[in-house]
């Protein structure tokens, strides 16, 4: 396995973009690394007073790229877009899996969201700005998705290492 810092030491020559593009890609792939090996149970459970479990955190950050990369980036109109989970009643329906919610489910469209990310980011130079209500150019997209990822990558940690012990990266 390559470890973090070889992954992130490789690109510090690399252009803006592409150490972008890494950083985000390690984490999308750490929190995933997490949550694989765990049971249905345990990708539900949540050993912490709030309720955050794995599943929940990557259902909740499918959401967060399909926001910012599809919807802000991509222009892509709400009604060719999955309508998410949350309402007005339950607005945090994206950070739990329901009962009928596969935790491979949940991966595999966290991972098929981060694809389309990744697709619309390349059709962009980074300074691309949207012309929208909040303004978003595709470097600032890029750095807000890396902090969220990160958050929760942290989260992730410690929620596996408190339901088997696991550690590492």
């Amino acid at each position: 396995m390559t470890r973090p810092g070889e992954i992130l030491g490789s690109v510090v020559a690399a252009s803006e973009r592409e150490q972008l593009e890494t950083f985000l890609d390690y984490l999308r792939d750490a929190v995933v690394r997490k949550a694989r090996g765990v049971s249905e149970e345990d990708a539900r459970r949540s050993p912490v007073p709030t309720g955050t479990n794995l599943g929940g955190l990557i259902k909740h950050l499918r959401w967060v790229e399909l926001g910012g990369f599809a919807q802000q980036i991509g222009q892509i109109p709400a009604a060719e877009l999955p309508t998410p989970p949350w309402t007005d009643a339950d607005p945090e329906a994206d950070l739990r899996l329901e009962p009928n919610e596969k935790l491979d489910d949940v991966i595999a469209a966290y991972q098929a969201e981060c694809d389309r990310s990744r697709e619309i980011a390349a059709q962009h130079s980074l300074d691309y700005a949207v012309t929208t209500p909040r303004g978003r150019e595709l470097t600032w997209m890029y750095l807000h998705v890396i902090v969220e990822t990160a958050r929760h990558a942290g989260h992730a940690d410690i929620l596996r290492e408190m339901i088997d012990g696991s550690v590492g990266d």
